[in-house]
């Protein structure tokens, strides 16, 4: 079994723990992922952002306010694209909400996201196998995040988690 295999296996034992945000009363029978890929992990310099504040909209229509922490760039089948990266004051770590070529269709239609945090070297790994579906993907009870325009890419991005779907007992 492999790091990412354990990970997938401990978030499905969460998820069927009945403590997930999954909507009471749902089946579970696990969640679904694209095949590992090592050809959508970046390890790439975070180049400093001077854009500021970014409102980032909500599934619930809400604002929330993150700081623009700022922008990897990389390849994807030869096409350059980047993301920015957010900060929320009083959190660790970096949080990239994204939408790509599959949303709506393979994966969530909102968008996934990605947790990141910066190494000593200056370097962020980007690795799009642990892309996951925001709770919104499992109940409307949530407030998520929706991705910024300037973190919706054109590429797809077959890594990481699929669209979920609920059956109900």
């Amino acid at each position: 079994m492999t790091e990412l295999d354990d990970f997938r296996a401990q978030k499905d034992e969460f998820f069927a723990t009945g403590n997930s945000p999954l909507e009471p009363g749902a089946s579970f029978e696990g969640l679904t992922y694209f095949p590992e890929s090592d050809a959508l992990r970046f390890k790439v310099p975070l180049e400093p952002s001077t854009g500021g504040e970014l409102a980032v909209g909500t599934s619930d229509d809400q604002t929330r306010i993150y700081q623009r922490a700022g922008i990897v760039r990389f390849q994807i089948n030869g096409t350059d694209t980047q993301l920015t990266l957010l900060h929320h004051i009083g959190d660790d770590g970096y949080f990239v909400p994204f939408r790509d070529a599959t949303s709506g269709t393979e994966t969530y239609g909102a968008g996934r996201y990605l947790d990141l945090d910066l190494e000593v070297d200056g370097m962020v790994s980007l690795d799009f196998n642990l892309a996951y579906n925001p709770y919104c993907a499992y109940s409307e009870a949530y407030s998520c995040p929706l991705p910024p325009q300037e973190n919706w890419l054109t590429v797809p991005i077959e890594a990481g988690e699929k669209t979920y779907t609920a059956e109900m007992d």
